[in-house]
């Protein structure tokens, strides 16, 4: 029996699945190739509305995946796993712990792609700039025969991106929401953006801004951030996230300087040759 194509997004937050890659999931699932999410925490120490007779932070956790859920359902995510770390301290985490965790998801799942945070975690966020570290080593720890910590068989993983945001990508984001920021350390830290000749990725996500508008809007708790969103007309919505930018950081299967518009390219050859592990019924959506 043919296998489908996996793709696994390991992030942070609820909501970093609708407003970081959103369009490439709903994407991919609209396109018949399995989506799967990694979340590391309930976001429980995010905003909670107006912060207006704000609850505990286990209820907030608790209404924040309840969100969570049912964005990944409208953008179509074939599963949704949680690993249940306190928001705001995942950088403090045992890193070998999370590691093995992602680790086991990776084996498990057996996703051909992984997208995840880049270095910057955006615009500097801790938990984002910790889940790209974790993910990074996870992928490759999942490949390692001699890492055994999730007891189950090694798993190569043939691509792994980062989600980066251009100038400009930046600029329009920014303008719809507001002006991101992170104090950490007594030290400011707002978005970083990527140059556009280290974009080795642009997928179009045009027909799926509808889909994403509704995930995001299944963050009710959210909702006061964003505000402006509701106003916004259909062109606009759609100029929002009609594209997604990545940054190849690993592929076994392909190189070179030429712009891809699949995740997957180079993938369907590698792993449909004679004698392949893993057989396909069709080449995802280019």
């Amino acid at each position: 029996m043919n296998d489908p194509f996996r793709l696994m997004a390991v992030l942070a937050h609820p909501d970093d699945e609708s407003l970081g890659v959103g369009g490439a999931l709903a994407h991919y699932a609209a396109h018949r190739v399995e989506t799967y999410l990694v979340t590391a925490t309930r976001g429980e120490r995010g905003r909670y509305f107006t912060n207006e007779h704000r609850p505990t932070d286990a209820e907030v956790g608790r209404v924040r995946e309840a969100e969570l859920r049912a964005a990944a359902c409208e953008l179509g995510v074939r599963e949704l796993t949680l690993l249940g770390y306190l928001d705001g301290e995942l950088d403090a985490a045992d890193p070998g712990e999370v590691v093995g965790r992602i680790v086991a998801e990776l084996r498990r799942v057996r996703p051909h792609v992984v997208v995840t945070f880049d270095p910057f975690g955006a615009y500097g966020h801790p938990d984002h700039v910790a889940i790209c570290q974790f993910t990074t080593a996870a992928v490759a720890a999942a490949a390692d025969p001699a890492f055994h910590d999730s007891g189950l068989p090694p798993h190569q993983v043939a691509k792994l991106y980062y989600l980066v945001l251009t100038a400009a990508a930046w600029s329009a984001y920014q303008a719809a929401f507001k002006t991101l920021v992170s104090r950490v350390d007594g030290e400011e830290r707002r978005a970083i953006s990527w140059p556009d000749w280290a974009v080795s990725a642009r997928l179009d996500t045009h027909e799926q801004w509808e889909t994403v508008w509704r995930a995001v809007q299944r963050h009710e708790t959210q909702l006061a951030l964003y505000q402006q969103l509701g106003s916004l007309t259909p062109a606009h919505h759609q100029a929002l996230w009609g594209e997604q930018s990545f940054y190849r950081a690993v592929s076994l299967v392909n190189g070179g300087r030429a712009m891809e518009t699949d995740l997957f390219a180079g993938i369907a050859s590698a792993v449909t040759s004679p004698g392949s592990e893993d057989r396909h019924k069709h080449e995802p959506h280019r």
